[in-house]
């Protein structure tokens, strides 16, 4: 059975854990507390050297790293991972957008907030950090105007990755307000057949 290493207050786990559900396939889940460090001990180690989850264990023991990868790993061969060139292109397009453009600009703003407070020094890179999430935004809600979802014409891992941060993006201070496009689409991802929710208490 596959093992799921992860944070159940991380976007990036929740994506392989939304998937994982969408797809049916049952799994162990083990919780690892980033603020304790317990992704930095020689066990843990082992499996992913980077320290980080998601980590997922496969039947043989192999570990794959990085949430986006082990998306792809696990949508292969599904709707969710097209088999068409230009379309798996495009999904890779908005997989490296979330890493470099949406990621470290709604997602490090929320920890931030939720895991160091709002006197910790680092409070100073809040300012441009949301310059640029709002920018990352604004690109998704002018993609969104004119295409219900971001590639294949269909629900894809794209949407499932961008979805994991966006939806709590007023957690990092982000006022999704100014982007219609993009509300209508998190709702329309809620409402999608074996849909689960990123923690108990939503």
């Amino acid at each position: 059975m596959l093992t799921l290493y992860d944070y159940l207050d991380s976007g990036n786990g929740y994506k392989c854990r939304l998937l994982l559900a969408l797809l049916g396939i049952a799994y162990t889940r083990v919780e690892l507390d980033i603020d304790r460090g317990e992704t930095r001990t020689p066990d843990f180690l082992q499996k992913n050297p980077n320290g980080r989850i998601p980590t997922l264990q496969l039947d043989d023991g192999t570990c794959l790293a990085e949430s986006n990868a082990i998306l792809c790993w696990l949508a292969d061969g599904t709707d969710y991972w097209p088999a068409e060139r230009l379309a798996r292109a495009q999904v890779l397009q908005w997989l490296f957008f979330e890493q470099y453009s949406h990621e470290p600009y709604v997602a490090t703003p929320r920890y931030i907030l939720r895991h160091l407070g709002r006197d910790h020094p680092r409070m100073a890179e809040m300012a441009d950090r949301l310059k640029r999430g709002h920018a990352a935004l604004a690109v998704m809600d002018t993609h969104l105007q004119k295409h219900d979802f971001f590639a294949a014409g269909r629900y894809t891992i794209a949407d499932i990755a961008l979805y994991a941060y966006t939806h709590r993006a007023d957690e990092a201070d982000l006022d999704l307000a100014p982007y219609p496009a993009l509300r209508t689409w998190l709702a329309r991802i809620a409402s999608r057949p074996g849909h689960v929710k990123m923690l108990p208490e939503d």
